[in-house]
């Protein structure tokens, strides 16, 4: 009686972490997004300044065009033994005139990210296929001229 409660009592246990390892481990990435503090900045009122005590330093911005700050988050889930899935994200991105006042603040989702699948293992290049034989004999007999010691007329 007693070694059939305790195997009982095992088994639930083991069931009971089973259970556990294959839940989801979520991971948030990024910009902790705050929706009050998100909604406060207004194009027209709010400045860099203002946007930067408000919602902090951003993810990154823009290098060419109008002055733009990203604010990146993300949301990842992940089983146990494989690769995290993105289940949330948000890109805020605050534009800016030439002055550095605000002059939208827009919103995208996970709709606008675009997963990308490398092919294969090699990439591709222009110019010609070179054997190794090629790459380790093929200069042996190539005269350089005009560089010291190259055997150009001098």
């Amino acid at each position: 009686m007693r070694v059939t409660k305790i195997l009982a009592i095992s088994v639930l246990a083991t069931a009971a972490f089973g259970t556990a390892a294959c839940s989801s481990i979520r991971e948030p990435r990024g910009y902790v997004v705050d929706n009050t503090l998100v909604n406060t900045v207004q194009p027209g009122i709010d400045n860099q300044r203002s946007v930067e005590m408000t919602l902090g330093r951003p993810t990154f911005t823009s290098q060419f065009g109008e002055p733009t700050w990203y604010y990146v988050s993300s949301t990842t889930g992940r089983k146990p033994f494989v690769r995290p899935r993105v289940e949330q994200h948000q890109v805020l991105a605050v534009k800016f005139d030439g002055a550095g006042n605000v002059i939208a603040a827009d919103r995208s989702g996970i709709e606008q990210v675009v997963y990308l699948t490398p092919d294969g293992d090699e990439t591709p290049t222009l110019g010609r296929e070179r054997t190794f034989l090629q790459d380790l004999f093929g200069n042996i007999g190539t005269v350089s001229q005009g560089l010291p010691g190259g055997g150009g007329p001098q």
